[in-house]
């Protein structure tokens, strides 16, 4: 029981992530999330009770695996290899959970309304504990005198235009969708730019 439970509120946040995606929260409606999920209406309100709910479990969907992508930070002693595999998750988020990343980033271009103010305090407090661990790495002569928090205002932009403009970018490159090598490619590169532009060395 607890499986099935488990599979229909995983369909319902996938769902509800690409209509909110494409709708935003106020003109997002609860019929048309069901029936993408291929369930009744009414599973909705039973396992979130209401849309606020939904839509604040579509953010923890993201918001989850876009912590747990800073761990090489605290993980590794070196800096080529923290960088390269922060990129290498930050691009795969984009690449798995492209929908809940764009209701990410509308929630925070729109001055994060529905965030919670302990997971906006817990994503505020990574982001200074990474930024300290990048000047660590600064003053050790592991990397060039960057700025910390704009190094990685840029990976952010860099990592997450994969799934905000994904439109265009399939355009430009004439295919219905990006496939892994493209991904690949566009991880291969972002970290080219970050080790190399940033002088990283290893200890």
């Amino acid at each position: 029981m607890a499986k099935i439970r488990e599979r229909n509120r995983e369909l319902i946040i996938r769902a509800a992530s690409k209509v909110f995606a494409e709708q935003g929260f106020a003109a997002a409606k609860t019929v048309d999330i069901g029936e993408l999920a291929g369930v009744p209406k009414a599973n909705i309100y039973y396992y979130f009770k209401t849309k606020q709910n939904l839509y604040s479990s579509v953010l923890e969907s993201v918001i989850e695996p876009l912590l747990a992508a800073s761990d090489p930070f605290y993980e590794h002693d070196d800096p080529r290899v923290a960088l390269t595999e922060y990129i290498r998750a930050k691009v795969k988020i984009s690449q798995q959970q492209p929908y809940a990343s764009k209701v990410f980033a509308s929630e925070i271009m729109h001055g994060a309304p529905h965030l919670p103010p302990e997971i906006a305090e817990q994503m505020l407090q990574q982001t200074r504990q990474s930024s300290a661990r990048i000047q660590d790495w600064i003053d050790r002569g592991l990397m060039a005198p960057v700025d910390p928090q704009h190094l990685l205002f840029t990976i952010w932009a860099s990592t997450q235009t994969y799934a905000d403009f994904d439109w265009q970018i399939t355009r430009v490159t004439g295919k219905d969708q990006l496939e892994e090598e493209d991904y690949q490619a566009a991880a291969d590169l972002i970290c080219q730019l970050v080790l190399k532009g940033c002088e990283v060395k290893s200890p």
